[in-house]
């Protein structure tokens, strides 16, 4: 026992003379800070820090620890790094940010539009997030919602992003990497498929059923109940058209209760998808790069370098920020195979200085850093 107390006594002394150090270290690097603020050098040069790592690791005399030094100085310059990045959002060097903060959006003789049909839950995401008098149409897909806000022809679309049970829309989110579009709103609904049919159909005479695969699969248990004939379709609204135009009663749909009033249909059964807690969050995407001033989300995405560490290097500019992050997803890059985009939802305000100096960092490190939106 009393060696050991020995050991940790001189360990305590050396830890000292390390924190001693460091603090030296850090005072030359606010220098070095004040320096780039003067003269616009940027921060992260990653040959100079290969170097310095390779050096570094040369002075040991044991590859154990020179593995260990490797880290540890890492480490040491990420630190510095970081309080750079501060050291220059706090001066007022804040790097490309081009959004603008606005009090609210104008929605005043807006045009918005959504995918799919006429009593979609877009639709049902989008007059409750604008109202029933908002101006709107319809595409038959993502990628057309995107392209008509990209050309001008609308001012906002409504997009699904998330489901609570089936999980996200992929293609939603590629679509935010490859189009200059952003989110400046969101909107979460409550799903509630109910099983539609035309006027004077019942539930026992029905042999078809039409939907969207996901919405059949999620009441999978109901229509497990039924020897129906199940026929997918690219939207439930779609299925709700087809339904009312043919005008047969051994058909149904499985849509919303909004859905049946847009085409005159009757609901057969309330419900019939069997989770109680079936959400789905839209986002409201725009062309121009604006905030709102209250927002308190934003949504990146960005690539990293193809190393170890580089995900845990990016994603260390939240922590040395103190700022939440509530999402991170993958995605992969169509045109470099088993390499991936990553998308990161945080909270926070552009207008904030610890988002300034963390996104500053991550613009510097990452590899193709894109802001998707403030909200």
């Amino acid at each position: 026992m009393a060696d050991l107390l020995e050991f940790r006594g001189q360990l305590d002394e050396i830890d000292e003379q390390i924190v001693s150090l460091y603090e030296q270290r850090m005072d030359i690097c606010k220098e070095i800070a004040k320096f780039k603020i003067e003269t616009g050098k940027k921060v992260f040069d990653r040959q100079r820090e290969q170097e310095k790592l390779a050096r570094v690791k040369s002075l040991t005399h044991d590859e154990l620890y020179g593995h260990g030094v490797e880290e540890l100085f890492e480490q040491i310059m990420s630190a510095s790094r970081k309080l750079q990045y501060k050291m220059l959002s706090e001066s007022g060097v804040q790097g490309r940010l081009p959004f603008i903060g606005v009090d609210k959006l104008d929605i005043a003789n807006a045009r918005v539009v959504f995918q799919g049909a006429e009593g979609a839950y877009s639709q049902a995401a989008m007059i409750k997030y604008f109202g029933d008098g908002i101006k709107s149409f319809h595409v038959d897909s993502f990628r057309d919602a995107m392209e008509a806000i990209d050309e001008g022809a609308a001012d906002y679309a409504v997009l699904p992003i998330e489901n609570s049970t089936a999980g996200i829309v992929s293609e939603n989110y590629d679509l935010l990497a490859q189009f200059e579009n952003y989110i400046v709103g969101e909107q979460v609904i409550r799903i509630e498929h109910c099983l539609l049919g035309c006027p004077g159909a019942d539930v026992n005479g029905i042999k078809t059923v039409y939907s969207h695969p996901q919405s059949l699969m999620q009441s999978a248990k109901f229509l497990s109940e039924h020897d129906w004939q199940q026929i997918s379709m690219p939207n439930n609204a779609f299925a709700a058209k087809k339904v009312a135009e043919d005008g047969r009663l051994d058909q149904a749909a499985i849509a919303s209760e909004y859905a049946a009033s847009v085409y005159g249909l009757e609901v057969l059964k309330k419900g019939v998808n069997q989770s109680e807690e079936n959400s789905t969050r839209f986002i409201v995407v725009t062309n121009q790069r604006i905030f709102r001033k209250d927002a308190k989300k934003i949504s990146i995405c960005f690539e990293v370098p193809h190393e170890s560490g580089s995900l845990y290097h990016m994603l260390s500019h939240f922590i040395y920020n103190n700022l939440n992050m509530t999402r991170i997803e993958s995605r992969p890059i169509p045109e470099r195979s088993w390499e991936y985009r990553f998308f990161v939802d945080f909270e926070g305000n552009l207008a904030d200085g610890a988002v300034k100096s963390a996104l500053r960092g991550l613009r510097e490190e990452a590899i193709g850093l894109k802001i998707l939106g403030n909200y």
